[in-house]
């Protein structure tokens, strides 16, 4: 058999790092809400949609390159399938509450604006063929395209995930002429009811796959490029430039600005400049927070981390509070106070979710094994 690549024990700061992201979706997704400037997206290119993506190659290579290790290949690529499932049930309970309660509120507090504005409205005119397009992944409301990417992504992992265990180079080389293709080409998932996904799985499987070869050996020989005085200049230089940007871009300061930012920053096709900003990002994390940082074991690092390892429940528990938080701000208040408490509570909402997770996972491992006793076939407790 060829030589195969497993990754070491697990690095805290993803999870941090994941746990981050999903708080930043949040915020991100509810309109008009000034928390959400604490968020990386409006003082650069990249976002934690990036943060997010990368982070679930890391952890994907992660794992399953070490079950096709222990278990073969087949094995391995039966959990990616049933994790691949796993997914897909959430996307879809997630979908149908969300347009319930999208439908609910812009019936019962006659906000019908919500229909249109949250891609909903095709549900009303076209529920059943609007639904046969949700289950195809094709039809997806507001807020709601992150997850089938990811499974889009998780789905045809599998053999990709086989080849780079194998050479993690060729793999990564041939995802890059994928991304190339694909933006030179214009090529994209189909959408309905008309254009391509928001979050181009061609181009996002980039990003993706530098996750799961940073995973499989790739960070650690990075190492020493990422910690050399010249890339630490030149990743400071150019989040410089994006912070300038961007910043000019969001307050207006020169119209001349704007064309040259949506063109950098380009989300669908997942721009080069996004990922060269992501990349310089990540060279200020090798050098501020190193894999041993005693924060990670603190107490207020704990929230965030525990956010991160249940990324899949806070995901999507934050992305349905980003329309409660929404729905608040527009129905009730748009003050800052308000804003602000919509953005904590939500936090801590997450947070509540993602520790109960963790403690009822562990309840299965501390039950007793019970001994039971057979009752006899005509007993009288059968009977009964």
């Amino acid at each position: 058999m060829a030589k195969e690549t497993s990754p070491a024990r697990r690095d805290l700061r993803l999870d941090f790092f994941r746990g981050l992201a999903n708080w930043a979706i949040f915020l991100d997704h509810i309109p008009n809400n000034a928390v959400a400037w604490v968020t990386t997206r409006n003082y650069g290119f990249s976002d934690a949609a990036d943060v997010f993506v990368f982070i679930s190659g890391y952890t994907a290579a992660f794992i399953y390159a070490r079950k096709m290790v222990a278990q073969g290949y087949l094995a391995g690529t039966a959990l990616l399938i049933r994790r691949v499932w796993q997914l897909y049930v959430a996307h879809i309970l997630l979908f149908v509450f969300y347009a319930v309660a999208i439908g609910y509120v812009a019936q019962n507090y006659g906000h019908s604006h919500l229909l249109d504005e949250f891609n909903v409205a095709g549900l009303i005119e076209q529920p059943v063929a609007t639904l046969a397009q949700g289950l195809l992944l094709k039809f997806k409301p507001l807020n709601l395209d992150v997850l089938p990417l990811y499974i889009v992504l998780m789905a045809g992992f599998a053999p990709f995930l086989i080849l780079m265990m194998r050479a993690p180079d060729a793999a990564l080389a041939a995802s890059i002429m994928v991304y190339v293709l694909a933006r030179h080409f214009g090529s994209n998932f189909p959408a309905h009811p008309s254009g391509g996904w928001y979050f181009n799985p061609l181009a996002w499987q980039l990003l993706f796959t530098m996750g799961a070869w940073a995973a499989l050996g790739g960070a650690a020989r990075a190492q020493a490029l990422a910690r050399s005085r010249t890339v630490l200049i030149a990743s400071v230089a150019f989040v410089v430039f994006a912070f300038v940007v961007t910043i000019g871009a969001r307050f207006g300061l020169s119209t001349a600005l704007s064309p040259v930012f949506d063109v950098l920053s380009e989300k669908t096709n997942l721009a080069p400049y996004r990922i060269v900003h992501f990349l310089a990002l990540a060279v200020f994390v090798v050098h501020l927070v190193p894999r041993d940082w005693k924060g990670l074991d603190s107490k207020l690092a704990r929230p965030v981390i525990v956010c991160g390892q249940r990324s899949l429940e806070v995901f999507c528990i934050g992305i349905f509070l980003s329309f409660v938080g929404h729905f608040i701000l527009e129905m009730y208040s748009d003050r800052l106070i308000t804003q602000i408490g919509v953005s904590v509570g939500g936090v801590v909402l997450m947070t509540a979710v993602a520790l109960y997770r963790t403690w009822s996972r562990t309840l299965d491992a501390r039950a007793p094994k019970a001994s039971v006793t057979p009752v006899a076939i005509g007993s009288k407790g059968e009977n009964e």
